[in-house]
């Protein structure tokens, strides 16, 4: 009797880390889940009811806040300059950060060490605590209020974290590989165009979508360097029809929603990608 007791308790121990991961998770995307759904929820209702019962579901749901805010110009012109600032980021960091990778990964030079540690110390400025002299580095260039230069910040403070990723992923190709490819008569930019960027298709993708969700969602450097409304990206353009609709709550809920779904959706489809990208190289670095 004693040792079913035995058996039952350690069995009991053995399930209870799970199950303590397992509510440690629940809680984590309830928290992460509940306010998009509140979001949502707010879109499909009128300003009264928006009011009245913020929490319970749009019973029956009203459409109108959607086509209100498709219809305006403002958003259309925002999405565009969205997708211009988010797409030349991430072909920039796509570029810079593969060739950086490439050098610091498969090259060996004097002081590579030494270079590649300056490089990683990017990941410890921010663009918040960094953002007064990158104010004065564009103003320099006479670069205020372009999309350019909120394209120029945002691919520069990619470059550190996005080459440590990529650096991890290009060290876990043999170097034999390399070596049989040189014994071909395959140059070292032939290696890296047709033989290294093809294998590294899972941590590109894992960099280019975490980076089009950076730009996508990045409010700060846009706010910063920006002062014309034509100009203006969705966050930014977010920030101020919130101001100015502040008492219609449900029309800023639609306009919330809209911004945020192009990345909602892009994410569920790229997580897969992300995931395994960033673990690829995670064996040897």
């Amino acid at each position: 009797m004693a040792a079913v007791k035995v058996q039952k308790r350690d069995a009991f121990m053995k399930k209870l880390p799970r199950f303590l991961q397992y509510l440690v998770l629940t809680i984590v995307a309830l928290i992460i889940f509940v306010p998009i759904v509140i979001m949502v929820f707010g879109a499909l209702k009128t300003r009264g009811e928006m009011f009245t019962h913020p929490y319970t579901p749009p019973i029956p749901a009203h459409w109108e806040n959607f086509g209100v805010i498709l219809k305006t110009p403002s958003f259309w012109l925002l999405l565009r300059n969205s997708l211009i600032v988010m797409v030349l980021s991430t072909a920039g960091v796509l570029a810079v950060c593969s060739l950086s990778a490439f050098v610091f990964a498969r090259m060996q030079f004097r002081g590579k060490d030494l270079a590649f540690n300056i490089l990683t110390l990017g990941l410890m400025f921010p663009i918040t605590v960094a953002i007064m002299p990158v104010y004065l580095v564009i103003r320099q260039f006479n670069l205020i209020d372009s999309l350019l230069a909120v394209i120029l910040v945002q691919t520069t403070f990619g470059i550190s974290g996005n080459t440590l990723i990529l650096r991890g992923f290009f060290l876990s190709i043999p170097m034999e590989l390399q070596d049989a490819a040189s014994m071909d008569g395959c140059s070292t930019l032939e290696f890296f165009w047709f033989i290294l960027l093809p294998l590294a298709r899972p941590a590109l993708a894992a960099v280019g979508a975490l980076t089009m969700i950076v730009s996508w969602n990045d409010l700060l450097t846009p706010l910063i360097l920006l002062n014309s409304d034509k100009l203006w990206t969705l966050p930014l353009g977010t920030m101020q029809f919130q101001g100015q609709y502040s008492a219609d709550l449900a029309l800023t809920s639609a306009f919330v929603t809209l911004s945020a779904l192009p990345t909602l959706i892009f994410y569920l489809f790229a997580e897969r990608q992300i995931v395994s990208g960033l673990t690829a190289g995670a064996l040897k670095g």
